[in-house]
């Protein structure tokens, strides 16, 4: 199995496994085509196997055992310690339950489905033997890269919307639902709440994509998808570590895992746009960093497997 194995081009013969049939039907100017009759390819097979489902699964069920765990530890909407204010704004309000969902699950689990699928994505077909007939696809190297890449990314965002849908209607039946008071204390409407939580979403989604940038330039540089994943995963947790150390406060900043709790901003009236911009900046030079270190080991290496 490989993104090689697409459909067959109406009115003719099933593709063949190393692409011929599409490079017989490929014409100057097609190629937006063919890249898109890659990804799709590409989705299909990515959320197809049994291991990024059972990924997706776990990703529902965490929210649900969280909100129940914290309705039967809060139920009368206080509980002391140092979260209890937080508490009692997730007791008001379920819409909360999305974004501590969100903070938890940042802190691993997001990560692990990243270093999953991003691992996989070169390093796997790499390890299967396939990488070299899904060349032979006419979209070059440097496409078939962005193929791979967008996938993960496109695989990252329904993961994270997975995660504040799933919040979302668990917070709605275990607390009420109603204007959210934000953590500056201003009250706002419960659309205005659930637009902030989109843009939550996205920022998060922003974050794990410069995750997987980082984690196609690893894929590029092994073919075993375990130790690909094992590295990213690694990586994810140490920044996130010495994120949380005081004496490495210097290089904090340029962490890959420093802004990703900075969607708070998004909960304050007015919004901190200023860390936000920061915060969309670092994901981006981390893409265009790593993306580049990617693409220059990707077309110039010797694919011998």
């Amino acid at each position: 199995m490989s993104t090689a194995e697409l459909s067959a081009p109406r009115g003719g013969a099933p593709a063949a496994a190393d692409g011929t049939a599409l490079a017989a039907h490929a014409r100057p100017g097609n190629g937006l085509r063919t890249w898109l009759r890659l990804l799709g390819s590409e989705l299909r097979l990515m959320f197809r196997r049994w291991r990024n489902l059972a990924l997706l699964g776990v990703l529902v069920v965490l929210p649900v055992v969280l909100g129940i765990g914290l309705r039967v530890s809060t139920p009368d909407g206080g509980g002391g310690g140092p979260n209890a204010s937080f508490f009692a704004q997730l007791a008001g309000n379920g819409v909360f339950l999305s974004f501590l969902a969100l903070t938890i699950l940042l802190t691993l689990v997001l990560p692990l489905v990243i270093a999953v699928v991003a691992g996989d994505s070169v390093a796997g077909e790499a390890g299967l033997g396939t990488l070299r007939y899904l060349l032979t696809v006419p979209a070059g190297r440097a496409r078939l890269l962005s193929v791979k890449y967008t996938a993960v990314v496109i695989f990252g965002l329904a993961a994270c919307l997975l995660v504040s849908a799933v919040s979302l209607i668990m917070g709605a039946i275990l607390f009420p639902i109603g204007p959210v008071t934000l953590l500056s204390g201003t009250t706002v409407p419960l659309a205005d709440g659930l637009l902030r939580l989109l843009y939550v979403t996205l920022y998060v989604a922003a974050g794990m994509a410069g995750l997987a940038a980082i984690g196609l330039a690893i894929s590029t540089l092994t073919e075993h998808a375990i130790g690909a994943i094992a590295a990213i995963l690694v990586l994810a947790v140490a920044s996130e570590v010495a994120d949380n150390v005081a004496q490495f406060a210097v290089i904090h900043p340029y962490l890959p895992t420093h802004f990703w709790l900075s969607f708070d901003s998004l909960l304050r009236a007015p919004v901190d746009t200023t860390t936000l911009l920061h915060g969309l900046l670092s994901f981006a030079a981390y893409i265009v960093v790593f993306g580049s270190i990617a693409w220059a080991r990707f077309t110039s290496a010797d694919v011998t497997s």
